[in-house]
């Protein structure tokens, strides 16, 4: 697939009925004037990867136009919504006008994409007004649905400053989310039941809300405040007090939250006695600590939340073995190992508990996180990948699940491959290479992604060019999980050592044109390409000499010398022309010429002649007396053109202080000329020609 953004003039009125209707489909209907009028241009902006799209319509056919993108709709004039969508090339305005170079000129790539026209004798059956019985019922009710939608949306905005959000995390939460959608602290807040409370309102009534939402009675509600600590941990921290519950919601809120967020972030502690129903929560000293419990399965790789407990604070791990133990489901003597969870950024920190000493001198709080396990068992044949708590922290910390595109289709996500961060450059080689079975790692090469063009980088990733995975998908400050791959015929760091260029090798008789890659050593000459593209193509004879030119813009530039070294050339932006060398330009003498010879056009537009240059520029021997007459045959020999287009040609010598060669032939087309080969003999030098690519 390719865009092509070529220049394509439209009218703003089509006549389909000129010379003999020969446009028309054999049923279309003749009995009626088939003269059409231009409704709305639709416009793509963007390659064939990826683009915008927005339209310039009149909906009244009136002479003013405007322009739909998205959601933005505004005025604007014909000659935007016409001329400018033409596509075609652009000129960037002139840096030094007073100096005679040649306008730089690139590709338009925003332009007309479909064309929508309303045929004269139908417009007021079309264009006509829109009662609401004319549009269908189903999108009647989505309509008033969307605005009803949106003036809730614009009331809640405006009242936003009377209410309060309050998210009420409970165990149920922590059960559902460890090990599931979180694996450090407690909860997402965003996925806990939010309500939207009037700021006035006490928070014994908002308990009331709570009741009817949980099933909980009131008097077996106890409130925590969350707290952010300094290493960015978030934590129950603290039960609210009878008179902070006596306050309005609004006053409670900004007690807790120094930050000024219009939330109020609250856990919901609730105590089950012996027969599941609540019951009231006991009492808290401060000789009391909560402490939350996760429990970890090294076999399964698995984490989940398994409940909480009251510790005193002189009391010590030992004391509570049994129930942890009975808590997980395990024999009441199982031995276990604890750990704290204590945070998780920038890096994973979790240290082993010492049973033995007390919570105080463990410095455990409220709020804090201990996850335990049954010990890792030594030298058994059971292999765990991460055997203990703060090995499968890390992972999970580290953990990366990337998706692979190629290259080639760099639009689609082909597989995914859970990795870590950590995973050196060899590391993810070798896991691309073990899922598409490939034996050889260094023959993948990855690419990169750009966040903001959602493209890959222009640039592949160097052989062990960077350290770490994290490196790989890092672009700027945003971090993305898009990684592209190829793989290649030879291993990467050979490929490195290697130059690639892509040639366009022109026949001397055939009329087309073949690209070749070529790949050499960095330090190989113009010569060496010379020769490795002499064993590829047809030559028309076995001595025949080759040459490699430079062209830009349809100019020849520059003729290598053989012994130029091929590293520091560049194909990216100028073409590389690959010729045999004709006879006559072997044998000069030495009053002949040779000279460049050019195909161009005049613009003209206000002020000023433009240039345009087009085709294939060539290369032409000027002989000592000859006459212009004797070189207009040559060319016109050279090019193979009929003599009926040939006379439509005029020529002109000018000197171009800044072009490439001060001193050239310019054969001038006139602009109505058909910039396409002819189908009696498309002649390479004329215009375009076929081509082929060999890789």
């Amino acid at each position: 697939m390719v865009k092509i953004n070529d220049r394509y003039e439209f009218p703003l009125q089509l006549d389909l009925d000129r010379e003999n209707g020969k446009y028309l489909s054999p049923e279309a209907d003749r009995s009626v004037r088939n003269l059409y009028t231009l409704h709305s241009v639709l416009v793509h902006s963007g390659g064939v990867h990826g683009g915008h799209y927005y339209a310039y319509i009149r909906p009244t056919l009136s002479d003013q136009w405007f322009k739909f993108d998205d959601e933005r709709v505004t005025k604007e004039d014909i000659k935007r919504a016409l001329e400018e969508q033409y596509g075609g090339e652009e000129e960037l305005a002139q840096t030094n006008p007073g100096f005679n170079n040649s306008p730089f000129k690139f590709t338009k790539y925003s332009n007309a994409y479909m064309l929508v026209y309303i045929r004269e004798s139908d417009k007021e059956k079309i264009i006509c007004n829109v009662d609401e019985k004319d549009i269908a019922e189903h999108l009647r009710i989505r309509l008033k649905k969307e605005q009803e939608e949106k003036e809730q949306k614009r009331k809640e905005k405006a009242e936003a400053h009377l209410y309060t959000i309050i998210k009420v995390a409970h165990s149920e939460d922590l059960l559902e989310q460890i090990g599931k959608d979180v694996y450090f602290d407690l909860v997402d807040h965003d996925k806990v039941r939010s309500f939207r409370i009037q700021k006035q309102i006490t928070f014994n009534l908002f308990k009331e809300e709570v009741a009817k939402e949980f099933g909980i009675p009131v008097q077996f509600q106890r409130f925590w405040l969350w707290a952010k600590r300094q290493n960015h941990t978030y934590r129950p921290n603290r039960p609210l007090t009878p008179q902070e519950e006596a306050q309005s919601v609004g006053q409670l809120r900004e007690v807790s939250n120094k930050a000024n967020i219009a939330e109020l972030k609250l856990f919901l502690e609730v105590e089950i006695g012996q027969d599941f129903r609540p019951v009231p929560p006991p009492e808290k000293t401060k000789e009391d600590i909560l402490l939350f419990f996760k429990l970890y399965d090294p076999s399964k790789e698995e984490l989940r939340y398994v409940g909480r407990l009251f510790v005193k604070g002189s009391g010590k791990p030992l004391d509570i073995l049994k129930k942890l133990n009975e808590m997980a489901g395990f024999a009441s003597d199982q031995e276990i190992e604890l750990y704290e969870e204590i945070k998780f950024e920038p890096n994973v920190m979790c240290e082993h508990i010492d049973k033995r000493l007390t919570f105080r001198s463990s410095q455990l709080e409220d709020g804090d996180i201990v996850c335990y396990q049954k010990p890792s068992p030594v030298g058994s044949n059971e292999q765990c990948r991460y055997p203990d708590v703060p090995s499968f922290l890390e992972y999970m910390h580290n953990r990366q699940v990337v998706r692979f595109r190629s290259l080639e289709k760099s639009k689609e996500d082909e597989f995914f491959l859970e990795l870590s961060k950590l995973h050196t450059y060899d590391d993810v080689a070798e896991r691309v290479a073990h899922h598409l079975g490939l034996d050889d790692p260094s023959k993948i090469r990855l690419t990169s992604h750009n966040c903001y063009s959602q493209q890959p980088k222009p640039q592949p990733i160097k052989y062990r060019g960077v350290d770490h995975l994290s490196d790989m998908l890092v672009h700027y400050n945003q971090t993305s999980d898009i990684l592209y791959y190829e793989v290649l015929d030879i291993p990467l760091p050979e490929l490195q050592g290697l130059k690639t260029l892509k040639v366009a090798f022109h026949h001397a008789t055939k009329d087309e044109v073949v690209i070749h890659t070529i790949r050499l050593p960095k330090q190989s000459t113009v010569g060496d390409v010379i020769n490795d593209l002499k064993a590829k193509v047809e030559l028309s004879h076995p001595n025949a000499e080759l040459r490699l030119l430079e062209v830009f813009y349809h100019k020849i530039y520059k003729i290598f010398p053989h012994n130029e070294k091929i590293e520091n050339i560049n194909d990216q932006y100028w073409t590389l022309r690959a010729e045999e060398v004709p006879e006559e330009e072997k044998n000069l003498g030495p009053h002949d010429r040779l000279i460049h010879v050019y195909h161009f056009m005049k613009d003209t537009t206000p002020n000023q002649v433009q240039v345009q240059n087009f085709g294939e520029p060539f290369f032409l021997v000027i002989h000592e007396g000859e006459t212009l007459t004797e070189v207009k045959m040559r060319i016109q020999k050279k090019l193979q053109v009929p003599d009926e287009e040939f006379s439509k040609w005029n020529r002109f010598q000018r000197k171009d202080v800044y072009g490439a060669w001060e001193q050239y032939l310019g054969l001038e087309h006139s602009d109505n000329a058909p910039k396409r080969s002819y189908a009696a003999n498309q002649n390479r030098h004329t215009y375009e020609k076929p081509v082929k690519i060999y890789n």
